[in-house]
């Protein structure tokens, strides 16, 4: 009877590496599709032409360092797109909507830059030369035909916080020029001109909406409370380094009882101004042909009224000054400023283009044209380089004046033109106007422009709803943003957001698979009714990339959810048949355990496993380190000393390019075709039509190794053996039937 189990366990296994051995004849990634009868269809990948990198990056040096007369032509035109629309200009189509949009945005720009000198702590004359340097310039090399670059509220911010500290540092009285603004100014620009030269654009991807939103709602929140001295009237230091809003707050009610009626009284009635005229705006702009100029009539009322009301004198209110005409001589900006400063210019640099490139994609998909990133960052770069020469600080471009610029017919950027001329105005004859304006009414026109910003704050609950990490990430931006500093926050957002991306590869979704009834689709059996278990086969799923950092978490994962860790299956295994070999040497027909000898079998082959293949949904891979391509490997390893098959479904080339190299399919391949399916229900009917069950197998194996150790025993001994394999093989009536005829 021994020998006669050993022929048929010989005779089956003989089989089952017949039919492996014609299955591995087929090619490479073959893969099975059922549609009423089983076919095979071929799935060849094709040979790519390995491309020789050296000669292709001196086949492009070389291009590149030739210089022909068109080769230079395509040069200028593209580093002036301004030559290759221009000539093309439709006038009679655009001139209208050019000219008015410029009107009305050169008429905001005028209080706006004004306004926005407070906030970079310079005068108001620098805030009005970056207003016109930046139109002309953009002209000039921009690719948006919309957007309006100059000043800009947080770039002001990040400026003023940088002059403060290096006016007071290096000794220079804050009424003299700032050289810092225009050092800080020429190294961001040439930070650009470098990300341009060596396309780094990439690095805006590493700002998301929600980092750019909780940044610019904190250092709204920053630029409000800087303003709140000049609201109230109060003279307090501006407080620097980390912790300023906090340290402002606190100097502001200290002082609160210097306040000046005048100064509060004004800034009352200017906000309910300005307020109430957005707000009937915002209700009836589609009966509007433009925004109403409300900044600007604000400016003039609350001027003349200050004039000849000798605010100043008589209350002592804070005012503008005076405001000079024309233009200062050129200055090269001082080297060692540019050293001092040259940290903080990075992330001016890096905000400013991120801003820039946003809107005018943003505005380039809405008008249906393109814009090229790369020259977007080239003209922004310029408009910083070239206006620090004229004392101007960094620029942008900004969001509300872009919306009104195409509200009111924008076409091109000659309207951008047609507002520096509107600015050159100013500067040339109307500055000195301003003297009597109070600082007080600058404050109100700032902090009013900072609603869209503060309004997020009522987006909070709809975010939340629609992702939870993306609010996460936005509440801890701007707190940084606020309570830190705005350089701080910006790095903290970038660093949490990316933290929480890997948080989010690290515990991903995993699920097991149930069939959909009477279809060949698959999906969680957790999150859908009335999926169907697939007999002797578990489908898992893993919904991120598998890579060193989620390894543990995709083997914790599959162990629980298939309720078998094969490590531990395997240990105790081993530990009950050296324990059942030792008695069974003694004679003894009871084991260590106390049970019978079909007891201890049973413990050997437990009922749990119920499943005899394993798919792995590799769909949401996106790819496989080298952990990841081991962690494959090791559990194909542990199930099939269990005699449990891994078969990979819905893989992408690249993840299956790694298991080749990985050697996940052997040195040859040979086994591939066995192991790799194009879907996971290819993968299933694949388990279904195995001839020999792996549970059964695995009976037979441990079985011939009692039958081994028993070959010493005695004939009673056998013939209980004989009576165990058959009750053993109940499930199997094929092995049941070889059995009783040997």
């Amino acid at each position: 009877m021994n020998c006669n189990l050993r022929e048929v366990f010989f005779t089956l296994q003989e089989h089952i590496n017949e039919v492996n051995a014609v299955e591995m004849e087929r090619p490479l990634e073959a893969t099975r599709m059922e549609n009423n009868t089983s076919s095979c269809f071929l799935m060849e990948r094709k040979t790519h032409v390995k491309v020789n990198r050296k000669e292709v990056m001196l086949a492009k040096l070389r291009k590149s360092c030739s210089c022909t007369p068109q080769k230079l032509k395509t040069f200028f035109m593209d580093f002036f797109p301004v030559l290759r629309w221009l000539p093309k200009y439709k006038c009679k189509e655009y001139i209208w909507g050019d000219v008015m949009s410029g009107l009305v945005i050169g008429i905001i720009l005028v209080p706006q830059a004004i306004a926005y000198s407070l906030l970079a702590g310079l005068k108001p004359i620098y805030s009005l030369y970056t207003s016109f340097f930046a139109n002309i310039i953009y002209f000039l090399m921009g690719t948006s035909r919309h957007v309006s670059v100059g000043i800009f509220s947080l770039i002001s911010l990040l400026v003023g916080q940088v002059v403060d500290r290096e006016l007071l540092l290096a000794g220079f009285d804050l009424n003299d020029d700032a050289p810092a603004a225009s050092a800080l100014t020429f190294m961001a620009g040439v930070y650009q001109v470098l990300m341009g030269i060596f396309r780094l654009g990439f690095v805006s991807m590493y700002l998301s909406e929600s980092v750019l939103d909780g940044f610019a709602t904190g250092a709204s929140l920053t630029i409000l409370t800087a303003q709140v001295k000049y609201l109230i009237g109060i003279k307090i230091p501006r407080s620097q380094g980390h912790g300023m809003l906090v340290i402002t707050w606190i100097n502001i009610f200290r002082n609160i009882s210097q306040a000046n009626l005048c100064d509060v009284i004004t800034s009352t009635i200017c906000i309910v101004v300005l307020v109430t005229a957005k707000e009937l705006g915002d209700r009836y702009k589609h009966k509007l042909k433009f925004p109403l100029p409300t900044e600007l009539v604000v400016i003039v009322v609350a001027t003349l009224v200050s004039h000849y009301g000798k605010l100043n004198e008589v209350y002592a209110s804070s005012v503008s000054g005076a405001i000079p005409t024309g233009f200062i001589p050129p200055k090269v900006p001082e080297f060692n400023l540019m050293l001092r400063v040259a940290l903080d210019a990075l992330p001016l640099a890096i905000v400013s283009f991120v801003f820039t490139v946003s809107l005018s994609e943003m505005f380039a998909k809405k008008y249906a044209y393109t814009i090229r990133a790369n020259q977007e960052m080239f003209a922004v770069g310029f408009c910083n380089i070239i206006p620090s020469f004229f004392h101007s600080f960094a620029t942008s471009a900004a969001l509300a004046k872009t919306l009104v610029k195409t509200s009111t017919g924008c076409q091109t950027q000659i309207s951008g033109v047609i507002s520096a001329m509107v600015v050159l105005l100013v500067l040339l004859f109307l500055a000195p106007l301003f003297y009597s304006l109070q600082k007080c009414v600058l404050a109100c026109i700032i902090i009013v422009s900072l609603r869209g910003a503060l309004r997020k704050f009522r987006d909070v609950p709809a975010r939340y709803h629609v992702n939870k990490v993306d609010t996460l990430v936005w509440v801890v931006t701007m707190s940084a943003s606020a309570l830190i500093s705005t350089e701080i926050g910006l790095l903290v957002g970038i660093v949490f957001s990316m933290l929480c991306i890997i948080f989010r590869t690290q515990r991903p979704r995993t699920a097991l698979l149930g069939q959909i009834q009477d279809t060949t689709f698959y999906e969680d059996d957790l999150e859908y009714e009335n999926l169907s278990t697939v007999p002797k086969v578990k489908i898992f799923r893993f919904e991120a990339p598998l890579y060193y950092a989620n390894r543990n978490y995709f083997l914790k994962s599959l162990y629980r959810l298939t309720n078998l860790d094969p490590n531990v299956e395997a240990a105790r295994r081993k530990k009950y048949e050296k324990k059942e070999k030792q008695h069974l040497k003694k004679g003894n027909h009871r084991t260590a355990n106390g049970l019978g000898i079909r007891e201890t079998t049973l413990q050997l082959v437990p009922k749990q496993i119920d499943f005899q293949a394993l798919v792995v949904d590799c769909s949401s891979i996106s790819f496989l380190d080298t952990t990841g391509v081991n962690t494959l490997k090791e559990i194909l390893k542990d199930y099939k000393n269990l005699n449990i098959s891994v078969l990979l479904a819905c893989c992408n080339p690249s993840v299956i390019d790694s298991l080749k190299r990985g050697g996940y399919f052997g040195k040859d391949f040979g086994c591939m075709q066995e192991m790799l399916f194009y879907s996971i229900h290819n993968a299933v009917l694949f388990a279904k039509d195995q001839k020999l069950p792996a549970d059964s197998e695995c009976r037979i194996s441990l079985c011939l190794d009692h039958t081994k150790s028993m070959s010493h025993t005695g004939s009673s001994q056998n013939h209980h053996f004989q009576k165990l394999l058959a009750l053993e093989s109940q499930e199997s009536p094929v092995l049941l039937d070889l059995i009783c005829r040997n």
